[in-house]
């Protein structure tokens, strides 16, 4: 019998970046592609929630080694083109997409694991997040056949 199927992990907790630290994280996560990933999260943020116009964001540790930023005030309407999603979404899960989006299109073009790796740990933290598989028309929870 295979028992990897049935181990379960520690859940994985954000912890807040306090002020006094911000300026460690990105190099400590990013190294020197750290301003790229900073302005490609921005740039995710505009493009997804229109509305954005920019503004203070927040930093976040993950206890899986990973990374995220989100935007201190929300919640925000994301519209995703390539695939007809629009929802409302609190400024956390919204900064999450933002950086998802951001951590995956840069591992195509930086050849450095530690953009794609970075991502995989913060996919690994949204997917046990509070608002995934929220269907964002009804704010009920999507369930495995998906139907609310």
């Amino acid at each position: 019998m295979n028992t990897a199927a049935y181990q379960t992990h520690a859940p994985i907790e954000a912890q807040q970046v306090p002020d006094d630290a911000r300026i460690h994280t990105l190099p400590r996560h990013f190294g020197w592609h750290m301003l790229t990933v900073e302005d490609a999260a921005y740039r995710w943020m505009r493009r997804l929630a229109p509305e954005y116009s920019g503004g203070y964001w927040h930093f976040y540790e993950l206890s899986n080694g990973g990374f995220y930023m989100a935007p201190e005030c929300g919640p925000w309407l994301l519209r995703v083109e390539g695939n007809g999603y629009e929802g409302l979404m609190s400024s956390q899960a919204a900064g999450i997409t933002a950086c998802l989006f951001a951590f995956s299109h840069l591992s195509f073009r930086i050849p450095d694991e530690v953009i794609s790796s970075h991502y995989y740990q913060l996919r690994d933290f949204a997917v046990e997040h509070q608002e995934a598989g929220r269907n964002p028309r009804s704010d009920r929870l999507i369930g495995p056949s998906g139907r609310t």
